[in-house]
């Protein structure tokens, strides 16, 4: 299979200090390991483009979208919440985020590539149609979703998100919207606190207990995901693929390893496989923990490239 590897230097200029989680580093650790195993050789690797503001204002307000730019400071940082900070460069990184997650759907679309992994920052999945929090300032996975739907005529969307947060942000974009299904799983009750419990139709939660483990996950997967994707049927998959529910990352209590992220991904392939001509768009979220997280990205790209896991 070609899978795309897609990344934009610019992600380096969003720096929310030296103590923050979200860092720089990330991305440096992800293409460190990936050069090391090879893999990154392997995928067919390209810089983003940046995203457009039509594009943005299909799941955010214009005038939300407006105040973010005028919150941008000319140096040091502004805060826009307790764990959001921006800084000169972060706005800049944010759009060609978007865009890369846009540009894996035009790949996929045009035959270019089988799927995408979009290394990317700042995270997405927490900004709301109206408010940037979480460390993210523009949903990446619905920005390319609803790009999806306006420019290729996706009928059925399909976003499957393993990061120990939930998405809150995609839930409040696309909740009560039939063609959009989201399956979430998360460490509960955790962070962010709002949307735990929706009872939306289109809305999957998986909620975990702390210490959850793999066998755990993987049976909660089978039982609440994998039914409904195969009723579903989507003709695109999505996947916002945070790496925090790794049993190593400090950022919450979920024990996953490695081998579970190969897995979840690999039912991910099944299904697009099945329903989608095998388009699948991938973009990181979360993974804090730097000695780890570019063995979990690792995995994951094993299974895009369809190679066995043992190689890792």
């Amino acid at each position: 299979m070609i899978t795309s590897y897609i990344t934009h230097p610019s992600s380096q200029h969003h720096d929310m200090g030296p103590d923050h989680p979200e860092s720089p580093m990330r991305l440096d650790a992800i293409r460190a390991r990936l050069m090391r195993s090879g893999l990154l050789q392997q995928a067919m690797q390209s810089d983003a483009v940046e995203v457009t503001d039509e594009q943005l204002a299909r799941v955010h307000p214009v005038r939300h979208l407006n105040s973010l730019t005028k919150c941008v400071p000319e140096y040091g940082t502004v805060a826009l919440d307790s764990e959001t900070i921006m800084t000169p460069g972060s706005l800049i990184a944010a759009r060609f985020a978007a865009g890369a997650a846009c540009r894996g759907v035009d790949q996929v679309y045009r035959n270019q590539a089988d799927n995408v992994f979009c290394a990317v920052r700042p995270p997405g999945h927490h900004a709301e149609a109206a408010e940037a929090t979480g460390f993210c300032f523009y949903n990446n996975i619905a920005v390319a979703t609803a790009y999806a739907r306006s420019h290729y005529g996706a009928q059925r969307v399909a976003i499957l998100d393993f990061d120990v947060h939930q998405c809150n942000g995609t839930i409040d974009i696309f909740k009560d919207d039939p063609n959009v299904l989201i399956c979430s799983s998360y460490q509960y009750p955790f962070y962010p606190w709002r949307y735990l419990r929706t009872e939306s139709h289109n809305v999957i939660n998986t909620p975990l207990s702390a210490g959850t483990d793999g066998p755990a996950f993987r049976q909660a997967i089978e039982n609440d995901w994998l039914p409904e994707l195969h009723a579903f049927k989507p003709d695109l998959v999505m996947v916002s693929a945070g790496f925090d529910a790794h049993r190593e990352d400090h950022m919450g209590e979920i024990c996953l390893e490695n081998e579970d992220f190969y897995w979840v991904t690999q039912r991910a392939l099944e299904i697009a496989s099945l329903y989608a001509d095998g388009r699948l768009v991938s973009v990181l979220e979360g993974g804090y923990n730097l000695d780890v997280l570019g063995h979990s990205v690792e995995a994951h790209l094993l299974a895009l490239l369809g190679l066995p896991f043992e190689q890792a």
